[in-house]
């Protein structure tokens, strides 16, 4: 059974989000819900947050909701919110759609509905200038993500980010996660190039757009479903003070 509704969870999303003047857009159909963007109604710099990419990783999108419900993306940036890209995969409790593809590798062939209807919708709006990627990871046992930052190098945000996640996580111990080298403990600094050439990732994608400055994060799937919800929603809170 899967331990996430998608349908559910996107018209409690769509209500808080229009309550809170956000305009949603349907981008695709899936045999699960529909694939559902939302913009705010500020005029600003564009911020972006994704979730639910992955269809085993529900701290995500659950987060996203939580973010919105606690008046974060209410600062001056012009948000947009995907928190729910794999209605599929949410609703079996898969990491792939239910035609088998990763879509967070999908962002060059494009050969997934999703992700052929989200790529050129992002094309066709401001390129991000700040990006959050909300992701888990079944491997490992504690908080890290991945950094590409195109503009100026800050450790001490990295930092902060370690920092915020601590009361529920500490940062990942390996010196080597998913075959990257750590800078800091829980910090990969991942230039803007995919890993494997065909394979683009979402962040890539938007590196190569010209978004400066992306956060994938990554919290550990074996912990505490309310934890990781925290440690999401800490995350981006110190990635991007109120303010920035």
């Amino acid at each position: 059974m899967s331990a996430f509704e998608p349908a559910a969870f996107l018209r409690a999303f769509r209500t808080e989000a229009e309550q809170r003047g956000f305009a949603s857009e349907e981008l695709a159909m899936t045999a699960s819900g529909p694939v559902l963007a939302f913009t705010s109604s500020i005029e600003g710099e564009a911020a972006y947050l994704s979730a639910g990419m992955h269809g085993d990783e529900p701290a995500g999108p659950l987060a996203a909701l939580e973010l919105l419900r606690s008046g974060f993306f209410n600062q001056e940036l012009a948000w947009t919110i995907c928190p729910a890209l794999n209605p599929t995969g949410l609703a079996a409790n898969t990491r792939e759609n239910d035609a088998g593809i990763d879509l967070n590798r999908d962002y060059l062939r494009r050969e997934s509905d999703e992700i052929r209807a989200h790529a050129r919708w992002l094309e066709d709006r401001p390129c991000a200038q700040h990006f959050f990627s909300l992701h888990e990871d079944w491997e490992s046992s504690g908080f890290y993500f991945y950094e590409i930052n195109l503009g100026e190098d800050r450790p001490e945000r990295a930092k902060a980010i370690i920092d915020a996640v601590g009361p529920w996580f500490p940062p990942e111990p390996e010196a080597l996660i998913d075959d990257h080298e750590t800078r800091a403990p829980g910090w990969i600094y991942h230039c803007a190039d995919a890993d494997l050439p065909d394979l683009w990732p979402e962040a890539i994608f938007l590196a190569k757009r010209g978004c400066p400055l992306s956060f994938t994060l990554e919290t550990p799937s074996g912990g505490e479903l309310q934890a990781r919800i925290a440690a999401h929603v800490a995350a981006v809170k110190a990635a991007l003070p109120r303010g920035s």
